[in-house]
């Protein structure tokens, strides 16, 4: 059985509320709980003052299973894995990693783990051989079995070619494995990443996906991974929690998550003209069940039957003498989702909430 079957038949007993306050539409949260989890969440809490970045967020996540966390830039995705990983404080709540508590024991945890951060972080003057050498040595990892693991990470993300090339020489996908066989050296059992394809071009985040789920089979890893692409979330994980303004939304597989959102399928239309009363038109179609207004005339609509409500469009514009510039119905999206469960579309997050910020120093000009 694979990491994503057995995830599904086990399930999770995560019962998060939406900020409204209605439960989750979500099969996943009313199975049994996961048994014995690589990872599991309590009531997670962190606070930065009074501004609480991450607010009561608990999930479960099985061994051997990629699990994503999606949400906008302050979500509080990178706070969530930070406090895993043993890197800020834990203002309430319980992580158990592995097995051990991250407030009471985290040098095991710091054992257990492998964790990627955002930013690339080896030293671009040094080689890629010299990169891991180092971090095997800071891991304590005896100097018999130092060459032996470098030899097969480099290999696993296919950089044994470049071993002795010096790290700003290469490319920024190449980069990225290095960071990813860099903190695959101490052979750890729970690999975090954050945002692992940010600013990647599509060809390399796709090469990325494909390691990472490789790297995942051939050395049974569990992976938590941040993202805010929508694709890579569907792709790549087995179960993905929504994460908006610090509160978990939404947890499921992708295939349940999108099964959750009212409406099978998903029609975009655009119109020659805008007028007001066309959400209104729309929304007063058989099947539809929500419409959102994308830019002038261009309008995405949920729908029961992407068929009839194409066929009431095109009758619908025909009877008004309006002209249809496009028109095309596919599958419900994370997209979707997301929309459904935060009222508003990821892309559309241009600028980031209100945060807090760490205050001068003494004496320091602002």
């Amino acid at each position: 059985m694979s990491a994503a079957q057995a995830t599904n038949s086990a399930g999770t007993q995560e019962t998060q509320a939406l900020a409204s306050g209605a439960a989750f539409a979500n099969p996943a949260i009313d199975n049994p709980a996961i048994q014995n989890p690589a990872i599991e969440v309590q009531s997670i809490v962190k606070k930065y003052g009074t501004f609480e970045a991450v607010k009561g967020v608990s999930f479960s996540v099985a061994d051997g299973e990629i699990f994503g966390l999606l949400g906008p830039n302050g979500a509080g995705k990178s706070t969530l894995i930070r406090m895993m990983t043993t890197l800020v404080p834990i203002t309430a709540g319980r992580a158990i990693i592995a097995g051990h508590d991250v407030a009471k024991d985290p040098d095991a945890v710091r054992g257990m783990i492998g964790v990627i951060p955002q930013a690339l972080t080896s030293d671009p003057d040094l080689t890629v051989e010299e990169n891991l050498n180092i971090y095997a040595k800071l891991y304590s990892v005896p100097r018999a079995e130092r060459e032996h693991n470098i030899n097969e990470v480099l290999e696993a993300v296919d950089l044994l070619k470049w071993r002795g090339a010096q790290v700003k020489t290469l490319s920024g996908g190449m980069r990225r494995r290095v960071e990813i066989a860099r903190g695959l050296v101490h052979n750890p059992h729970i690999f975090f990443l954050d945002e692992p394809t940010t600013g990647l071009d599509p060809v390399s985040r796709i090469a990325v996906w494909e390691m990472l789920d490789n790297l995942r089979k051939t050395r049974h890893l569990t992976m938590l991974l941040t993202t805010h692409y929508m694709e890579e979330a569907d792709k790549l994980c087995d179960r993905i929690a929504i994460v908006d303004h610090g509160n978990l939304v939404a947890l499921g597989s992708p295939i349940e998550l999108k099964q959750s959102v009212p409406g099978a399928n998903v029609v975009e239309v655009h119109f020659d003209r805008e007028t007001p009363e066309w959400k209104a038109r729309l929304e007063g179609l058989d099947g539809v069940t929500s419409v959102q207004a994308e830019s002038a005339g261009f309008y995405r609509v949920l729908t029961s039957s992407g068929s009839k409500t194409t066929m009431q469009l095109v009758e619908l514009a025909a009877s008004l003498d309006e002209t249809l510039t496009s028109l095309s119905v596919q599958n419900t999206t994370l997209d979707d989702v997301f929309v459904h469960y935060t009222g508003r579309q990821l892309r559309d997050e241009q600028v980031k909430p209100d945060v807090f910020r760490m205050p001068p120093r003494p004496g320091m000009q602002p």
